[in-house]
């Protein structure tokens, strides 16, 4: 430091107050420092309390990442603290901070300012490293602690620079109020203005599954001026978008990878059929249509359902669902002055009455299992939850000569249509579907018997973590409500299980009441993350989105739905500069997070990006090795559809981000090939699973968590194999197949069935005696000695 500017410092100090020749100058430049709280002498009250809270709940504090400080080199200055007082023996210093840390008063004074047991160790440690790190410190930390060395301050004094540090890395203690403004999701309702300028007619069409609910909607929404329709599905936004062009009403389809318009020059159709999530509550219709209003509680998507519910701006809003949405709805809607009414069919009716409707044709429990997959019949669909079951039942249906149809989740919505068209065509040699609960909704098929092969669905709580337990009585009646529908072939339905031990428990799930919905989903704008950005500006989005869910407060009518996939995709692409918008974006795009080639994709999407790169059609084709070849196996199979899903990321995104995804035609003219391509794999599925199995590319052998009851008999070979060896039931199998007697190997292979089984054993026991005659005389020969 220059001479100057050091005699300036020591002019401007005041004469000492007989503290020493050090501390009197030290202690009034401490006072010259600033207003800093508590920089002046010691820390006037210990129990002084931090900013209001508002009596909200304490913050999850785990969630709060400490930034790193990092500690100061050497200035360019000099160290002028030093220069003023002396330099700093790091032993004393350390001493200093270790008795600051145990004074049981700071500990309580940092908890009033947010700072818990957790944080404070947090904050000290960083705090302390800071100081013992540093080549040289501000001049007021290192007068402060130069005064507690000679005993001209406390080693209170250290409190606010130790608070200082501590909002330095964890900043959201700065702006907790805010936060806490920012996450208020208590009045949903306010956040639609143009919904709440208007009056809208609330009917609620409520009604199980083949009731004609939805039916009744549509026809109101056909004779508008002008429609929405909002359903859970691509396959069911599909249509009613054909439905309503068929009937001579132009109407536009928006989904999250599609948009078509049927107006010439693109102009806008007055009707549009849309994905709920690609709803527009900016735009006035007279009529809008929420399909399966009941999703209102999904874990994950039920904040679509909440925005639709809320945010449409149509004179009339028809919602169509289960009746256990109801008072919910009611409740909801009492908030923005509407009331729910009943639609008007036919029949007179009180206000405020829902229509309920009753099934348009009847269905029954069976009182027998299938038991074998020999019990079989034209009509017959066979629900599993995992894509094992899949793949073991069609096989063993493969091996009894007959053909089977397979439909599930991740298959692409033109191979779903093309395996239901198979299925429904009575000119088909297909009988029999083979499906997960993917055909709850969005697919007509022609169903006689619902067969429940396993009860276990593996599920997402609200707390993102996974769960088995039986079907609820709402997915079983959804389910079974596909059986014998009123446009089909078959007038009645019939539902049953694969095995016995199932049975009893299944008509228990179907005549419970189902239960009342509780709350409604909401999820985070990203107007709402910017601002919490705002505040937190080197906090990670994941982190930031955990910080926002526990800040958020919720009246008991809502809850913020899981976000588990959110995070997922903002860990995945973290290390990638993006602007937060951006990032956001990225975020939500639909992927499925267990397929490791469409996060991968993602990731290598967000890289091109962020290097302003545009992803062409020709790059897209040289990065999935276009053109692929048809599957070989199941594992090709699932490639494929992985494939598939990558042309489905693509194309969300390039109604995004236009200029740097610009081949979206392309895009879908391939995906159209693919899915030929898949569809050819699929109508050859038994074909490919026997080639896995033979070369140990796929297992199918059963999972007991997903497969088995808790409690049930232990009987997995019956459950996967829908065969039964007999009264006892099998013991589990062991890991090798050769460790499994010749009768068990060959029923699991499928070489044996259940009636071949019993009859081979008939012919045993008939032949047993004689050969046992036999067998026990040349014994007793052996035996004799004077046999020789």
């Amino acid at each position: 430091m220059s001479l100057p500017r050091c005699a300036l410092l020591w002019a401007r100090l005041p004469a000492g107050r007989g503290a020493g020749p050090r501390a009197a100058p030290c202690s009034a430049l401490r006072a010259l420092v600033g207003s800093f709280p508590g920089a002046s002498g010691r820390v006037p009250c210990l129990a002084a309390s931090s900013s209001a809270s508002g009596g909200s709940k304490a913050p999850n504090t785990s969630l709060f990442v400490p930034l790193t400080v990092k500690p100061q080199g050497p200035s360019a200055d000099g160290d002028v603290g030093a220069e003023l007082t002396r330099p700093l023996d790091k032993n004393e210093v350390k001493k200093i901070l270790d008795k600051f840390y145990k004074r049981q008063e700071i500990q309580k004074l940092s908890a009033d300012y947010g700072l818990d047991a957790r944080l404070f160790h947090q904050a000290f440690i960083s705090f302390r490293n800071y100081i013992m790190q540093s080549h040289s410190l501000d001049v007021d930390i290192h007068i402060v602690l130069n005064d507690i060395c000679f005993s001209a301050a406390h080693v209170d004094d250290l409190f606010p620079f130790f608070l200082r540090h501590a909002k330095q890395i964890f900043p959201v203690l700065e702006c907790k109020d805010d936060l806490r403004q920012i996450s208020d999701l208590r009045r949903p309702p306010n956040w639609y203005p143009e919904a709440r300028a208007i009056q809208r007619k609330i009917i609620f069409h409520s009604g199980p599954t083949n009731s004609g609910k939805t039916y009744h909607a549509i026809q109101r929404y056909l004779s508008a001026t002008s429609g929405v329709y909002c359903g859970p599905l691509k396959l069911l936004a599909h249509e009613i978008f054909e439905k309503s062009n068929a009937a001579g009403v132009p109407c536009d389809l928006v989904t999250g990878e599609e948009r078509l318009t049927v107006e010439p020059e693109g102009k806008q159709a007055t009707h549009v059929s849309c994905t709920v999530e690609m709803c527009n509550v900016a735009t006035p219709y007279e009529v809008a249509v929420i399909d399966e209003i009941q999703m209102i509680r999904d874990p994950a998507r039920g904040w679509a359902w909440t925005r639709a519910l809320l945010g449409l701006c149509a004179e009339e809003v028809h919602l169509c669902g289960e009746s256990a949405a109801i008072d919910l709805v009611t409740e909801l809607l009492y908030t923005t002055g509407e009331e729910v009414e009943g639609p008007v069919c036919g029949k007179p009716q009180k206000p405020e009455e829902v229509q309920k409707y009753e099934r348009l044709t009847p269905i029954s429990v069976l009182d027998r299992a299938l038991e074998s997959l020999d019990n079989l019949r034209p009509g017959d669909c066979i629900v599993c939850f995992s894509k094992n079951d899949i793949y073991s039942v069609s096989r063993q249906i493969e091996i009894r000569g007959l053909e089977s149809a397979v439909i599930y989740g991740s298959l692409p919505p033109g191979t779903k249509l093309a395996q239901a068209r198979k299925f429904n065509d009575p000119n088909d040699p297909c009988k029999i579907l083979v499906a997960t609960d993917a055909i709850g909704m969005g697919l007509n098929l022609s169903i006689r018997r619902i067969i429940f092969y396993s009860l276990i669905k593996p599920s997402i709580n609200e707390k993102g973590e996974k769960e088995l337990e039986p079907i609820t009585t709402s997915q079983a009646l959804q389910i079974a409500g596909r059986a014998g529908r009123f446009s089909s072939h078959f007038k009645e339905g019939e539902v049953t299980t694969m095995h016995r031990d199932d049975l009893a428990l299944l008509k228990e799930i179907l005549n419970r009441p189902v239960d009342p919905i509780q709350a409604a989903g909401l999820h985070p704008t990203a107007e709402q993350i910017e601002m919490f950005a705002y505040h937190l500006p080197e906090t990670t989005l994941s982190n930031l989105i955990d910080i926002f869910v526990d800040f958020a407060q919720v009246d008991g009518q809502y809850f913020v739905c899981n976000m588990d996939d959110f995070k997922f995709s903002a860990e995945l692409i973290q290390h990638i500069p993006l602007s937060l918008r951006v990032r956001y974006v990225f975020c939500t795009a639909p992927i499925n997070k267990k397929q490791p080639f469409v996060c991968s994709s993602l990731l290598q999407f967000a890289r091109q990006y962020s290097r302003n790169e545009p992803l062409t059609f020709a790059w897209l084709r040289r990065y999935i090795k276009w053109p692929l070849l048809p599957p070989k196996n199941i594992k090709d199979l699932m490639d494929l559809e992985a494939v598939h899903d990558v042309f489905d990321l693509y194309l969300w995104l390039s109604y995004r981000f236009i200029d740097m995804f610009p081949d979206s035609s392309f895009v879908r003219s391939l995906q159209k090939e693919l899915d030929v391509i898949i569809q050819e794999g699929v109508h050859n599925i038994t074909k490919l699973i026997k080639i896995s199995e033979s070369h140990k590319l796929l297992n199918l052998e059963p999972s007991g968590s997903q497969s088995r009851l808790p409690g049930a008999s232990k009987s997995p070979a019956r459950r996967t194999r829908g065969t039964k060896t007999g009264n006892k039931a099998a013991e589990p199998p062991s890991p090798s197949d050769k460790e499994l007697p010749l009768a068990s190997r060959l029923v699991q292979q499928g070489l044996l069935t259940a009636d071949m089984l019993k009859q081979l054993q008939k012919e045993w026991l008939t032949q047993r005696p004689e050969q046992g005659k036999e067998k026990v005389g040349t014994r007793r020969k052996k035996k004799d000695p004077n046999s020789d």
